[in-house]
C-alpha cells in the first residue's frame, strides 16, 4: 500500500511537538529508481531502487537542528524528535532561523499543471535493457567507432511532501525516463570519447535510443587526431552542451548565501551591468515538463517569475528566508530543502535570452578560435572570478571547422567573459536551464 507522504510528515510534526519543539518542518521523499546498463551486447548492471526518506528540522528559539532517516516506523520518529530536540538545546543561537510567517505561505499548493509527472507505466526493465541495446548498436554502426564504453536506460518517480507546523502542507511527484550512451573511436593513446543523452518527464517526448547512439559515436569518430591549439588570445565559442555552466557560476555569484558570506565576485554589484544589453536571465518556476519546476518552495513560499538579469542588469540575489534575514530583505521564494540539512538557496528554471544566429552563423563570424563541446576541471575563484578551465573540442579558422582539439586550458575573468557574450539560436527548450551555444571574446589559450 503507498504511504501517505502528508500523514507521514504529521506524525513527524506531532513528535517534535511532544518531544518539546516549539516550532518544526518535516520533509518526507520515496521514489522508485530503475537503471539498466549494456555493454558490448550484453547485460552489464541492473539495478532498482526503492525507499523513503525522512527529515526533521526543529526550532527551539532561534536554536535548529536537523536530522533524517530512512526509517519511517513510528520508533524511529520518536526517537528522531527526542535526538533533534536535544541537538538543537545544544546548537549555537542563529539569530536568522525560523520558519515562515503564515501569512507569506504558498495558497496554491496543486501542482498538476506543472506536468511533472508522467501517469504512463512504469517501463519494464526488459524494455529498457532494449533501449540501450539498440543505442550502443547504432553507436557501433558509426564508421570510426572502436567500442561503446557503455549505453544505458532508465526510469525514476519520486513523491515529496513538505509541512510545518506554521500551517504548510504540500507536495508534488516527479518522473524521469533517460536514455544515455558513451562510444570510443580509435585505440589505445589515440582514443577519443563522446556522448549523447536524452532525459524526459514524458516518456514519449524522449528521443530515440537509436539517434542518442547514432549521435554518440558521431561525436566520438568527429574527435579523432586531434591537435593542441596555438597559445594565444582568441574567441572561444561554448557549445549548447556545456554553455549553461557559464551561466551556473553567474547563479552561483548572485546566490544569496554566498553574498551572505562576502565571497561573491558579484558583492556589490547589484544593479549593475552583468551581461550585455538585451539579455536577460528569467526564472520560470512554473514551466511546464521541466526539472526546476515547483509552485513553492522548500519552506513553503509562493514561487513567482521574475527577472535574475533584465536586459544585462543584476536585479536583486536569490534567497532563501535566512539568507534574507541576514540581508535585511525579503526571501525571493527560492530555498531548496533535502531530508538532511536546513533550506539553502537555490534557482528553479532559467531561461538566457537567445540570439537570432545559428550556432554555424557564430562559427562563420568568429574567424578564428575554440568551439569549446567539452570540459574537464574547474579553477574558479568565487571572490574574483577568475576563471581556468581545461577544454577540448574543434579549432576553427577562417570561420570553418578545421580539425579536433584537445589539451589546451582556456582562462578568462567572467566579469570581463559575460560582458562579450553573444548567444545563438539553439537551445533545447525543454531543459531546466533553457541556454543556447554562447560566443566569448578574447579568451586566453594555453596550448602548444
Amino acid at each position: 500500500m503507498t504511504v501517505s507522504l502528508a500523514d507521514l510528515t504529521d506524525r513527524m510534526l506531532a513528535a517534535a511537538r511532544r518531544a518539546g519543539a516549539e516550532a518544526a518542518d518535516a520533509v518526507a521523499v520515496d521514489g522508485t529508481s530503475v537503471s539498466i546498463d549494456v555493454r558490448e551486447g550484453w547485460l552489464e548492471q541492473a539495478e532498482r531502487a526503492e525507499g523513503v526518506d525522512i527529515g526533521l528540522r526543529v526550532l527551539i528559539g532561534r536554536r535548529q537542528a536537523v536530522v533524517s532517516s530512512s526509517d519511517a516506523r513510528d520508533a524511529t520518529i520518536e526517537t528522531m524528535a527526542e535526538r533533534a530536540v536535544a541537538m538543537a538545546r545544544e546548537a549555537p543561537e542563529d539569530p536568522h532561523a525560523g520558519l515562515a510567517d503564515p501569512s507569506q505561505l504558498a495558497r496554491d499548493t496543486d501542482s498538476s499543471r506543472l506536468e511533472m509527472y508522467d501517469p504512463a507505466p512504469e517501463p519494464d526493465p526488459a524494455a529498457l535493457e532494449e533501449d540501450a541495446r539498440r543505442a550502443e548498436a547504432a553507436a557501433r554502426g558509426v564508421e570510426g567507432v572502436t567500442q561503446v564504453q557503455g549505453a544505458s536506460a532508465g526510469y525514476g518517480h519520486r513523491r515529496i511532501h513538505l509541512a510545518a507546523t506554521n500551517g504548510f502542507s504540500g507536495g508534488y511527484e516527479r518522473s524521469d525516463r533517460a536514455i544515455s550512451c558513451v562510444a570510443v573511436s580509435g585505440s589505445g593513446t589515440g582514443m577519443e570519447r563522446d556522448y549523447d543523452g536524452d532525459s524526459r518527464i514524458f516518456q514519449s517526448e524522449l528521443r530515440s535510443a537509436e539517434e542518442i547512439g547514432r549521435t554518440a559515436g558521431e561525436r566520438a569518430a568527429a574527435r579523432q587526431n586531434p591537435r593542441r591549439p596555438r597559445t594565444g588570445k582568441y574567441p572561444v565559442l561554448f557549445d549548447e552542451r556545456i554553455s549553461s555552466s557559464l551561466i551556473g557560476h553567474l547563479l552561483a555569484a548572485a546566490n544569496g548565501g554566498a553574498i551572505a558570506r562576502g565571497s561573491s565576485w558579484l558583492l556589490g554589484r547589484d544593479g549593475s551591468q552583468v551581461l550585455p544589453k538585451g539579455l536577460s536571465v528569467i526564472e520560470e518556476p512554473h514551466r511546464p515538463r521541466a526539472s526546476g519546476s515547483r509552485l513553492f518552495d522548500g519552506e513553503g513560499l509562493p514561487t513567482a517569475e521574475r527577472a535574475l538579469i533584465d536586459d544585462g542588469v543584476l536585479t536583486g540575489w536569490v534567497l532563501d528566508l535566512a539568507t534574507a534575514r541576514k540581508l535585511g530583505l525579503e526571501s525571493t521564494g527560492n530555498a531548496a530543502r533535502g531530508t538532511s540539512a536546513p533550506p539553502s538557496p537555490a534557482v528553479t528554471n532559467v531561461r538566457l535570452t537567445e540570439g537570432s544566429a545559428t550556432r554555424a552563423d557564430l562559427i562563420a563570424q568568429m574567424g578564428t578560435g575554440l568551439l569549446v563541446t567539452s570540459m574537464i576541471g574547474s579553477t574558479i575563484n568565487p571572490n574574483t572570478g577568475d576563471y581556468s578551465r581545461g577544454a577540448s573540442g574543434f579549432w576553427v579558422e577562417k570561420g570553418e571547422i578545421v580539425h579536433p582539439v584537445n589539451e589546451c586550458t582556456i582562462a578568462g575573468n567572467l566579469r570581463e567573459m559575460l560582458m562579450t557574450l553573444l548567444p545563438a539560436n539553439d537551445a533545447r527548450q525543454h531543459l531546466s536551464r533553457v541556454v543556447p551555444s554562447l560566443l566569448v571574446d578574447g579568451m586566453t589559450l594555453a596550448g602548444d
